[in-house]
């Protein structure tokens, strides 16, 4: 027979994993009251959720089960009434002046604290894409009730139909636009509840209280159909993703915080959709154009996100004239933001410059510019690591043997996200295609890789393929790619028996 757990006791035991244990640790055993949960990880750490931040999620939990429950009640043309609402308040400059207030504070109070601040300042580019994404999930055809398969039999029909998937947990840092876009699940017939890092809580309390909230109310939709978790303690996060009545746990960050949030969401018996770990990889053979290949480099250095180049990889048989034309890219890239690029080189490279090792340029970090040498040597083991630059582009170069090289040190070192080939040969382009393990394949620029930019449609998030195939439809998660198929039959003849 269970019991509750009521108090922790310093280097107390807790086993984990079947066959591993760990111990407590002082600190926890002081803050740990009756009331409060503790969650394992898979790496042993020992997730300690305070009863008041379970609390403010599970009402908000609450919230949106009896919210999924009212929305087949709902039309279609209400949930679009609801886009439309919500998009008419963020273009209304009226309401969006406090939203900008709240942000500004936001980034300033980052700022001050040597936080990143490239995803959370809510630029007139971000506000235009939020509209224009909410205006998009008003245009888009609900998927509700469709008929995705017809069988039919001798006295019978069977259809199989799309229907909501139930309550999406999303839980996503310092990004305000991932507002517009996880409310796509709405669409689809589905409820969410959000919880935001910290660093920008300000922003989406404003956005909730000027447009999202009376949008709701406008529209008729239940409020609690689209839920903040308002609180900016990472234990609502791990309460959040614990709780079962979830049907789906997304989590939208950084590579270690998305893993640890998906394992205590499996624990749970609850689904994810992780997209945490990013960064681009571009091959160039000797088949590359010199001109395609500087653009591709040039225009995926433009800002840091997922999709921004992060290795580059250059085969021998032709990397002492294409290697200067990818650091000439790379300088130019840099000059664009009026900053300097830094570089990590594995091994020998041909066609690299060698003195950029002992040049010590200033490099613009999240907490202020930083003077450090341009170019460092980096393991071939460490191609893996995705650099979070703030200001200054910042990329790994690296020479293969050939391509079928250049596609080993992807498939064995990256997160498996973004794989391009500037290549003018169609044969190589094909092999590249057939053995690279990514889900998004180009020949250009990486920037491309986006839902908005490339399908159309707002996304949830990018997955990769770090970690194996997707349970999902694609890896752009979108709103209306979250959806389950329930099957109905129509009987015909009243004497049908087995």
């Amino acid at each position: 027979m269970s019991e509750s757990l009521q108090q922790l006791v310093a280097g107390m035991p807790i086993v984990f994993g079947g066959d591993r244990m760990t111990r407590v640790t002082p600190e926890l055993a002081d803050a740990f009251r009756p009331g409060d949960r503790l969650v394992v990880s898979p790496d042993g750490a020992l997730l300690h959720i305070p009863a008041a931040e379970a609390a403010v999620v599970t009402a908000a939990v609450d919230a949106a089960v009896a919210a999924f429950g009212s929305l087949n009640a709902c039309t279609d043309e209400q949930i679009t009434a609801f886009f439309r609402a919500f998009a008419a308040r963020l273009a209304d400059d009226d309401t969006f002046a406090a939203i900008a207030a709240a942000n500004d504070g936001d980034v300033a109070s980052a700022r001050e604290r040597g936080r990143s601040t490239t995803r959370l300042a809510l630029t007139a580019t971000m506000r235009r894409d939020m509209v224009a994404g909410l205006q998009g999930w008003a245009a888009t055809a609900s998927g509700r009730g469709a008929v995705v398969e017809r069988i039919e039999h001798d006295g019978f029909v069977v259809e199989q139909r799309r229907a909501g998937l139930g309550v999406v947990g999303f839980v996503f840092e310092g990004r305000p636009n991932v507002f517009a876009d996880a409310c796509g699940v709405l669409r689809s017939g589905n409820s969410v509840v959000f919880r935001i890092g910290s660093d920008a809580l300000g922003t989406a309390r404003a956005i909730v209280d000027g447009a999202l909230a009376p949008a709701l109310t406008e529209a008729g939709l239940p409020a609690g159909a689209v839920v903040l978790v308002d609180s900016p303690a990472r234990a609502a996060g791990w309460a959040l993703f614990s709780d079962a009545r979830l049907a789906l746990a997304v989590a939208r960050g950084s590579g270690e915080a998305v893993a640890q949030l998906g394992a205590v969401a499996r624990q749970s018996g609850v689904p994810v959709s992780l997209h945490g770990t990013g960064g681009a990889w571009l091959v160039a053979t000797a088949a590359a154009d010199p001109t395609r290949l500087a653009a591709a480099v040039e225009r995926s250095l433009d800002r840091k996100v997922c999709n921004t180049l992060n290795v580059c990889v250059v085969t021998a048989d032709r990397a002492a004239e294409l290697v200067p034309i990818v650091v000439d890219a790379a300088d130019r890239a840099a000059a664009r933001r009026a900053t300097t690029v830094k570089f990590h080189v594995v091994g020998e490279v041909p066609g690299f410059p060698v003195d950029r090792f002992g040049r010590v340029v200033t490099i613009g970090r999240a907490e202020g510019p930083v003077d450090e040498p341009q170019a460092e040597p980096l393991a071939v083991d460490a191609l893996g690591t995705e650099w979070e630059w703030e200001d200054s582009p910042e990329l790994s170069v690296v020479v293969a043997g050939d391509l079928d090289d250049a596609v080993s040190l992807f498939n064995r070192h990256s997160p498996r996200l973004v794989a391009t080939l500037v290549s003018d040969d169609d044969a190589e382009q094909a092999r590249f295609y057939d053995r690279v393990d990514a889900p998004f394949v180009g020949n250009g620029f990486t920037r491309w890789v986006d839902g908005q930019y490339a399908l159309a449609r707002p996304e949830l998030g990018l997955s990769n393929w770090e970690n194996g195939r997707l349970f999902g439809r694609s890896a752009v998660l979108s709103g209306d790619s979250v959806f389950t198929v329930r099957t109905r039959l129509e009987q015909a003849d009243p004497d049908l028996h087995r």
